[in-house]
């Protein structure tokens, strides 16, 4: 078998499995296996490209150049297939995605949880930095010695693969063994290669090395990845548990902020008043007994009920939307349909765990591209705001409501709540008497909701409604419980209800949003209208997860009076104890689970992260995508200072010689290798019409071959001449082929060969 094919084929082996061993890292960052085709696929194009490059002998322009256009041509398969035409074809929505990807697409990847989904157009990150990774990686195992600069890019890649991916790696230890197992054998044998080329070289072209030598160099290289081996794994048996392992994300703060719109519950009475009959929305699709949720809240600081920004169940750890979320909910799975009339707003309808939200009409890229959804809490909004004739469908998991019986022996859920602020003190009281004689948890949920939906009356205060202020502050809470009679509508009493809750160490959270009435549970498309609109209490059971509450009475139940002036002697208030401290439950992950909110923290250098993060991201990309210049620059400036500082001064001048070669040989000079100085000059001669080149070359073989060694002056006037002779060849260049000459890889392919 040739030889040479054999090395040809063992480099390119070596190079992939180490990429492999970093595509592989992105396990725990994507939802399927599609990002293994990506990576993959960008492995097998790249060693294409840097064995082809190779072969025609292209230098680092054409190579970068067919790199380009097989990103663009093969993107659409490798990395976007649902953008383009029967998943292979690009379309231009492919070209616009690829295009825009190439920056957008890291600071989506570190802004969305993960796992993410590969229809989101996050393959882009794996796809894209594994092909520039291969290329570079297989043109400098093939084109350069020694072997171990292709290290440089496999390395690269596994770190960005780090620092993108999860907090969570899939098996970091088996990563690493198995990528310096594969670099240490590698080198072993293309440490034997070089050896035995050089044995033959220099003792007999025709002769072998002999077999004891090839078996002591492999035994030598299998003791190396013996020791390797072994110092990892005794260093994971008995090291300390590993440190915190740090990456972008956790340094990425998402660039939004839920606390630029107001609680929605704010305009309650609003709704109420003005868009009683109208249409605001129509929900097709909608299952029977399913609700359509506006917003969730979660946080009081006793003016309102808002989203908040600390606590494992934060409804404001809101994220770009994407096709994988919800992705630990449980339910039926149905698409629901919602077409925008009269709506105007940020907060975004929906219905069960969305899990994909799909944008039609005018506004879809809009409205994608502002759109963010939480998780935790089944909560979307979109900055851009909707309006008439805005439509978008659901893919969605609608769970069936437990029954009583089914949650008779379910406790309530381990959550860590948000704390509560400006809470009224008699709450705590008037919570502990309503329970009764209730004793299990959804005993005592019961309780709280059946006191106020009886003993409660229902009023608007709109028109001739009996009075009944809109709000839901801790002045309207207290009025509402120090008044005769309890009197308000869905906005008080689902507040009431979850604060009562939550001073008895219940999770509990208020949800504002629609649902059909009798009347309209058979109407097959769901008009929301300010009439039907409705505020509700979603208490939290370990194993059921969020059931609903009803807590407001009857429309129908009127106050028989209009006497609602505060009780004269009320009763003293009696602070209850804190309830007990509960242990945080396992939550669908958001980027606030992993991020603790630092109370000494200065304002007013927020900004200053993220611009230093995006910033060195961006010098990061460009320091890839500058790789193979500054590689080839070192590479050649260590060759040209390896021999200037040759231990003989003959050996000396011998590199000034060759150094003036490889310069015209990158100039595109035909020079033959192993020429003699006076053949090679003459090429020069003729190529530049500068005849000091023929002097130069008969000057080096009179110092390298005559008597004696020549002197250090001599040495620094022959490198003057050198550089002298150099410059004046780079002036009759033409600029791009002077820039062509800097990024060739002639010289140094000429250098391999001799």
């Amino acid at each position: 078998m040739n030889r040479p094919i054999v090395r040809l084929g063992i480099d390119l082996a070596a190079v992939a499995a180490l990429l492999a061993v970093a595509v592989i890292g992105f396990g725990p960052t994507f939802d399927g296996p599609q990002y293994l085709v990506a990576g993959f696929g960008a492995i097998v194009v790249g060693l294409a490209i840097a064995w082809l490059g190779q072969w025609r002998r292209w230098g680092v322009l054409p190579v970068a150049g067919v790199t380009l256009a097989v990103y663009f041509l093969l993107g659409g398969a490798l990395a976007l297939p649902h953008t383009a035409f029967l998943g292979v074809i690009p379309t231009i929505e492919t070209w616009r995605q690829l295009a825009l990807g190439t920056v957008t697409s890291f600071k989506t990847l570190l802004t969305t949880v993960p796992p993410v989904a590969a229809s989101d157009g996050h393959l882009i990150v794996p796809f894209l930095l594994t092909l520039v990774a291969a290329v570079l990686a297989g043109s400098l195992a093939l084109r350069v010695r020694p072997a171990a600069w292709a290290l440089l890019p496999a390395l690269a890649l596994t770190a960005l693969q780090i620092l993108l991916g999860a907090s969570q790696p899939a098996a970091p230890l088996v990563q690493g063994l198995v990528f310096a197992a594969i670099a240490v054998v590698w080198l072993a044998l293309r440490q034997t290669w070089d050896a035995d080329s050089a044995a033959q070289r220099i003792d007999n072209p025709a002769a072998t090395p002999s077999r004891p030598l090839r078996a002591r160099r492999l035994i030598a290289g299998g003791a190396v990845l013996a020791i390797a081996a072994g110092v990892g794994i005794g260093t994971a048996a008995f090291a300390t548990p590993p440190a915190q392992r740090y990456i972008l994300r956790d340094f990425v703060v998402p660039p939004f902020d839920i606390h630029q719109y107001p609680s929605p519950l704010q305009s309650w009475r609003g709704i109420i008043r003005d868009d009683a009959d109208s249409t605001l929305f129509t929900v097709g699709g909608l299952p029977d007994e399913a609700r359509v949720r506006l917003a969730t809240m979660d946080a009081y600081n006793g003016i309102v009920y808002n989203v908040s920004d600390d606590g494992a169940g934060s409804s404001s750890a809101f994220t770009p939307v994407r096709s994988n979320m919800s992705p630990t909910a449980t339910g039926t799975e149905t698409t629901v349909r919602i077409d925008i009339a009269d709506y105007r707003g940020v907060w975004l309808p929906d219905v069960g765990a969305v899990t994909e939200i799909a944008f039609d009409g005018d506004r879809a890229g809009e409205l994608r591209r502002s759109a963010h959804f939480n998780d935790a809490t089944g909560t979307g909004i979109v900055t851009a705001g909707l309006t008439g004739g805005d439509a978008y469908t659901l893919q969605t998991r609608v769970s069936e409501v437990p029954s009583d019986s089914a949650l008779a022996d379910a406790q309530f859920a381990p959550l860590t709540m948000p704390k509560q602020e400006g809470v009224p003190e008699s709450l705590s009281k008037l919570a502990a008497e309503n329970l009764g004689d209730a004793e299990t948890p959804i005993e005592r949920v019961r309780a709280l909701q059946d006191w106020l939906s009886t003993d409660g009356y229902f009023s608007h205060g709109l028109a001739d409604d009996v009075y009944s202020p809109s709000g839901h502050g801790a002045a309207r809470i207290s009025m509402l419980f120090g008044n005769e009679q309890m009197i308000g509508d869905d906005e008080q009493y689902a507040v009431a209800m979850a604060l009562l809750a939550r001073q008895l160490g219940i999770p509990a959270r208020v949800v504002m949003g629609w649902y059909p009435d009798e009347d309209e549970a058979d109407a097959g498309v769901f008009t929301a209208t300010g009439d039907n609109l409705h505020a509700w209490v979603e208490v939290a059971f370990d194993g059921f997860g969020w059931v609903p509450f009803d807590p407001t009475p009857d429309e129908d139940n009127e106050p028989n009076d209009q006497n609602t002036k505060p009780q004269a002697n009320p009763k003293p208030q009696v602070l209850q104890p804190p309830p007990p401290a509960q242990e945080p439950a396992d939550l669908p992950p958001t980027i606030a689970d992993d991020r603790e909110q630092d109370d000494d923290k200065e304002p007013g250098v927020d900004w200053l992260g993220p611009i230093l993060l995006y910033g060195g991201i961006g010098l990061g990309l460009a320091a890839l995508m500058m790789a193979p210049f500054i590689v080839l620059g070192l590479i050649k400036g260590a060759r040209r200072a390896r021999r200037r500082a040759a231990e003989r001064t003959a050996d000396r001048i011998s590199g000034g010689w060759d150094e003036l070669v490889d310069n015209a040989v990158d100039l595109r000079t035909p020079v033959v290798p192993g020429a003699t100085r006076a053949e090679s000059a003459q090429i020069v001669v003729t190529r530049f019409d500068e005849p000091r080149v023929a002097t130069l070359a008969t000057w080096a073989d009179a110092d390298v071959y005559g008597p004696g060694d020549p002197s250090p002056e001599e040495v620094d006037a022959f490198w003057a001449q050198v550089d002298e002779l150099v410059g004046g060849m780079r002036q009759q260049t033409p600029w791009w082929r002077r820039l062509g000459a800097r990024l060739s890889l002639r010289s140094l392919r000429r250098g391999r060969r001799s």
